[in-house]
Order: structure tokens, then sequence, then C-alpha cells
């Protein structure tokens, strides 16, 4: 799942580069999906309909994040650089989670 803060169709556009077979990225959350409060669009993963104790979220700003804290890891903004490895550095933790995830709900997570 893609949740941002931009606007549905440049979100669009972005996930025909991302995944233009369509065959990775099932959903896709846009701004019209987000809270607004101030001027500032906030991602509320209670939209997601999923269980928030298996959902966790990346993302490089913390804006809009409080709302559920514990769901989230801050990563750092990409700013088009191949030889970023970040994510890659997240795999780790991310397949402890999802074995986690699976050992407490013995039936696999989400």
């Amino acid at each position: 799942v893609i949740f941002t803060t931009a606007k549905q169709d440049y979100a669009k556009k972005v996930l025909d580069v991302l995944d233009p077979k369509k065959k990775l990225i099932r959903h896709c959350l846009s701004q019209q999906d987000c809270l607004c409060a101030c001027g500032c669009y906030w991602k509320d993963l209670t939209c997601l309909g999923r269980d928030l104790a298996k959902t966790v979220a990346l993302d490089h700003t913390i804006q809009g994040i409080t709302t559920q804290a514990a769901n989230w890891i801050l990563v750092p903004r990409w700013w088009g650089d191949p030889r970023d490895e970040e994510l890659l550095h997240l795999i780790p933790v991310l397949g402890q989670l999802g074995h986690a995830v699976r050992t407490v709900g013995g039936q696999g997570g989400d």
C-alpha cells in the first residue's frame, strides 16, 4: 500500500513509474484519504482498515504520524540518488517484524 499526502493524479503518475505492470502495489491512498487540519495533511492509518498491531508504515517526515507513532519508521528522504540503499538496510528489521507478527498471530500478518 502506498499512502501519500500528494494529490491523486500525481500519485498515479508516480505509481505508473514505480509499478508500470501493476503487480507490486495493490492500493494507493492519496491526499483525499488524509485528514486536513490547519492546512496540513495527516496520514491516519485507521483508514487502511487493518489491525494496527500488525501495521508498519515508513515515511520521511514526522508530519501526521503522532496519532499512531508506534506504527511508523522514519526514513531519510530520497533525493533521487541511485546509490541510496537506505531501504535495503531496513530489510532485516522488516523481516523480524514480519516474523514477530506471524509468531504472535499464528496465521501470518497483513
